[in-house]
């Protein structure tokens, strides 16, 4: 048994044919319409074509608030055309097929849970940082969705109750690569459109750049700060950290020593004592931790 999983980021469609066993074929990406729904659906349909005689049906994690019993978004995240759209029968009429819609990052941390980096625990979460934050929570061993399917949507929490008014006040405007990557042009001092990549700041700040790192330094701060938010809230064991940069060690690295940092700083606080410290691990799964998601979620909906 095959199915088709799509990976849908706000850049980049990756996609892979699957089979239960988790093993990935004919994988690729391509980039992500912007522009129109329609376009959106025809660039997955001319993925999904060569592919239709081999594989069952199709399992999609896309951002955005997703029921996943209906294939309903009420929010389409980084896509907005997205949004009040029953955006799984589409594809489904589209195809021909049966479609199983997650969010991304609910995919992240079932594919952590079942089989990656959080195996075997009770309260964990799952941070993907992208091109906004996506974001998965375990409770009780369990994956929570949410009674309107948004729980874990880290991008909407706001960092700053004095600046409410300001829309750039949530993580995903502080904690994203997106907000990295803006930070390191104005550091820099380039133009606010200049080219610019993960790949491409790492290898300034691998390379001892004083600049990336202070950029580095900042960003790692942010993340930390709501690392140690959902510490208290939810006494997570274990916080993976998926998306694309989170293969580069020197994240992990300084992510772990600004957290330990957190608590260092206030280590005569009558009021930090006793708080728990989680754990800060990569996601085993790495930026592929989405598509693995979205197919342990098409198991479960057809094949449990």
């Amino acid at each position: 048994m095959k199915v088709m999983v799509f990976d849908v980021g706000g850049t980049e469609i990756k996609y892979s044919v699957m089979d239960e066993a988790m093993r990935r074929m004919h994988t690729g990406s391509v980039p992500t319409p912007q522009d129109t729904q329609a376009h959106f659906l025809d660039a997955l349909y001319q993925l999904y074509l060569p592919h239709k005689d081999e594989v069952e049906g199709i399992a999609m994690a896309v951002p955005g608030f997703v029921n996943t019993r209906t294939g309903y978004l009420t929010n389409g995240g980084a896509l907005l055309y997205n949004t009040d759209t029953p955006l799984g029968q589409l594809l489904a009429e589209k195809c021909g097929c049966r479609v199983l819609l997650e969010n991304d990052g609910k995919a992240a941390a079932m594919a952590e849970l079942q089989a990656g980096a959080l195996q075997g625990c009770s309260n964990a979460a799952v941070f993907l940082i992208g091109t906004g934050v996506g974001g998965g929570i375990i409770a009780n061993g369990q994956l929570v969705r949410g009674v309107h399917f948004t729980a874990g949507e880290y991008s909407f929490v706001n960092t700053n109750a004095a600046g409410w008014d300001d829309e750039r006040n949530n993580m995903a405007c502080q904690c994203s690569t997106t907000a990295l990557l803006e930070w390191y042009r104005a550091r820099k001092g380039l133009p606010a459109d200049a080219p610019m990549d993960g790949r491409r700041f790492f290898e300034a700040a691998n390379a001892g750049e004083p600049e990336a790192l202070d950029v580095l330094e900042r960003f790692c701060h942010a993340v930390t700060v709501q690392i140690y938010n959902l510490t208290v809230l939810l006494d997570v064991e274990k916080v993976a950290i998926g998306g694309g940069i989170s293969k580069q060690p020197l994240l992990l690295e300084t992510l772990r020593r600004v957290y330990d940092g957190l608590f260092a700083s206030r280590g005569d606080s009558p009021y930090m004592k006793g708080l728990p410290r989680c754990q800060i691990v990569p996601c085993a799964f790495s930026s592929e931790a989405n598509q693995v998601g979205a197919l342990y979620a098409y198991l479960q909906a057809f094949h449990s």
